[in-house]
């Protein structure tokens, strides 16, 4: 049987295959998000794969993220390449993606861009809710997709001057 590959053959055979590999031909692939809701001290909350807490920026706009550099470091995004996945008490519905300058995606529950924080150390730890890192404040998101308000005792830890945060916020 002889076997003929034509240019366009070839190309169209590269493209599908590069489709594939970064998740845009077929469903979500296993490297999507996933978020789900869990069980706090705070109450029900958004948590990662992993089952660390989840944050939303005040300063976010209109679904657009508005931390980028020092702030990403603190602050990492939670980014998916395909649309994330709902876990245990998500709606769907609700689950969607931003693109962030540099084309990669994060995901966002109820319109708002979603965060883990460097300081939660373990699954469960909602140790950056209130604080006002980087221009404004930092709240778990809770299952109905609001922001969780901060209690006084969650205020004792506080932005310093250069951005970065001091403390644990309860």
């Amino acid at each position: 049987m002889a076997f003929k590959i034509t240019f366009v053959g070839l190309a169209a055979l590269l493209i599908a295959a590069a489709l594939v590999q970064v998740g845009l031909a077929g469903p979500a692939s296993s490297n999507s998000a996933t978020v789900a809701v869990s069980q706090s001290k705070l109450g029900r909350i958004l948590v990662d794969r992993h089952g660390r807490s989840l944050y939303l920026f005040g300063k976010d706009r209109r679904g657009a993220s508005g931390c980028y550099g020092a702030c990403a470091t603190y602050w990492p995004p939670l980014l998916s390449p395909t649309k994330p996945r709902p876990g245990s008490g998500i709606h769907a519905l609700l689950l969607g993606l931003t693109r962030r300058t540099g084309g990669t995606k994060q995901v966002t529950y109820a319109g708002h861009p979603l965060y883990t924080f460097i300081g939660d150390k373990q699954a469960g730890q909602t140790t950056g809710e209130g604080l006002t890192n980087f221009g404004a404040a930092w709240d778990v998101v809770a299952s109905s997709g609001r922001p969780i308000e901060p209690t006084a005792a969650d205020t004792r830890a506080s932005a310093n001057t250069d951005g970065s945060y001091s403390g644990y916020g309860g």
